[in-house]
C-alpha cells in the first residue's frame, strides 16, 4: 500500500510581507473608486483571518459610504477578531454624511487594524488610529508605497492645494506628434489609444491647450464599454471665452484653484505641456512611442526654458514599460 504524503501546510509569510500583500491588494480595490470617489479620496478595505478574506469594499460614489464600511457589512459578525487593512487611516471626524469610520469599526470587534498611511487631513491625522488603540484594537500605520501611490492625488491636493497632474505625450521615434501639415490621426495603434482612454477614465479633469481647442475642439471623453460615464471635466489653458462645457485655466499655476480635482490629466498641445513642465507642475509622464518616423514633423513639446544640458538630468525616473504592439510605453514619475 503506498504511503500518503501529509496535507501541505501553507507557507505563512513573515508578518511585514503578510501585511505588506494585504495593503496592495487593498490598494487594487481602491482602483475601483477612482474618481467617482471625488471629493473624497479613493480607498479600499480587505478583512482578513487566517489568510481568508471576510469582506472588502471601496469609497462609493460621491463619496460614501467608505471603504471600510463597505468591508464590514459584507464580512458582517465575522469579522469579529479579524485584520481590517486599509489604504488610508480612518477617518475620526462625523459629518452630515456618516458616522465615523473609527468609530464603526471600534464597534465591530476586530483584533487589529493595518493602515497604508496616516491621514494628513488634520480632522483625523492619527486620532483615527489613536481612537482604536483606545477601543483595545492593535492599531498601526505601515507608511505603505502601494497606499501611498494609490492616493497620490489626495496627498498631493492635501500637500500643495493641486491635483496630482499626468502628462500624456503619443510620438514617432522621433519625437513628433504629427506630421508637418498636422496630420496626427493615428501615431499609435488601437490597443495604446485604449490604455489612453483607461488613463482618462481614472482622472477627474483632462486638460488641452487653447490651440488644440480651436483646432479640433476634442470630445475628450472615455470610448470604453461601460466606462463612458467616467469621462473627465474638460478644462482649456486659455485667457480667451470657451464653448459651454468647458472650463478656461489662464495660466499653469491656475489648477491650484480646482480644489475637487485631485487628478489632472494634460493631453496636449506643445507649447501647453511645456508651460506645464517649465512651471514644475507636471508629476507623472506617460510617453507612448509608435514605431515610425515621421521626420520633419510637430514636435511633441516647445520651448522649457532651459538655460543648460545640467538642469534636464536628473528630473524623472522611469517606473514602468509595457507594450501595446506595435506601440510601447514609458511611465515616468519625477524625481522628488
Amino acid at each position: 500500500m503506498p504511503l500518503r504524503r501529509p496535507p501541505r501546510r501553507r507557507r505563512k509569510l513573515p508578518t511585514s510581507l503578510e501585511d505588506s500583500r494585504w495593503l496592495a491588494a487593498a490598494a487594487c480595490l481602491a482602483e475601483r473608486a477612482r474618481p467617482l470617489s471625488r471629493p473624497n479620496p479613493a480607498v479600499g478595505a480587505i478583512i482578513v483571518q487566517g489568510g481568508i478574506v471576510l469582506g472588502r469594499g471601496w469609497t462609493q460614489p460621491g463619496g460614501r459610504p467608505h471603504a471600510e464600511a463597505m468591508a464590514l457589512a459584507e464580512a458582517g459578525e465575522a469579522a469579529r477578531g479579524a485584520t481590517l487593512y486599509v489604504t488610508l487611516e480612518p477617518c475620526a471626524h462625523r459629518s452630515p454624511r456618516g458616522p465615523a469610520c473609527a468609530d464603526i469599526v471600534a464597534e465591530a470587534g476586530l483584533a487589529r487594524v493595518v493602515a497604508g498611511i496616516a491621514d494628513p487631513d488634520p480632522r483625523t491625522a492619527g486620532q483615527g488610529l489613536a481612537r482604536l488603540r483606545s477601543a483595545g484594537i492593535a492599531a498601526e500605520c505601515a507608511d505603505h508605497p502601494a497606499a501611498q501611490a494609490s492616493l497620490a492625488g489626495y496627498l498631493m491636493q492635501r500637500g500643495e492645494g493641486r491635483p496630482h497632474v499626468t502628462l500624456k505625450l503619443a510620438t514617432s521615434l522621433d519625437g513628433a506628434i504629427a506630421t508637418a501639415s498636422g496630420e496626427s490621426r493615428w501615431i499609435t495603434g488601437p490597443a495604446a489609444r485604449a490604455h489612453a482612454h483607461r488613463e482618462r477614465a481614472r482622472t477627474d479633469a483632462i486638460l488641452v491647450g487653447g490651440g488644440t481647442l480651436r483646432a479640433d475642439i476634442p470630445a475628450l471623453d472615455v470610448r470604453l464599454p461601460g466606462l463612458e460615464q467616467r469621462s473627465p471635466s474638460r478644462l482649456v489653458l486659455t485667457r480667451d471665452s470657451v464653448p459651454e462645457g468647458w472650463t478656461a485655466l489662464p495660466a499653469p499655476s491656475a489648477i491650484h484653484d480646482l480644489p475637487d480635482v485631485q487628478y489632472l490629466l494634460i493631453e496636449g498641445g506643445a507649447a501647453t505641456a511645456a508651460s506645464f513642465l517649465a512651471a514644475g507642475l507636471v508629476d507623472r509622464l506617460l510617453l507612448y512611442r509608435a514605431p515610425i518616423l515621421i521626420g520633419d514633423g510637430l514636435p511633441a513639446l516647445g520651448d522649457l526654458g532651459l538655460s543648460s544640458l545640467a538642469e534636464a538630468h536628473g528630473q524623472w525616473r522611469l517606473a514602468d514599460r509595457r507594450h501595446f504592439a506595435p506601440d510601447t510605453l514609458e511611465i515616468y514619475e519625477r524625481a522628488r
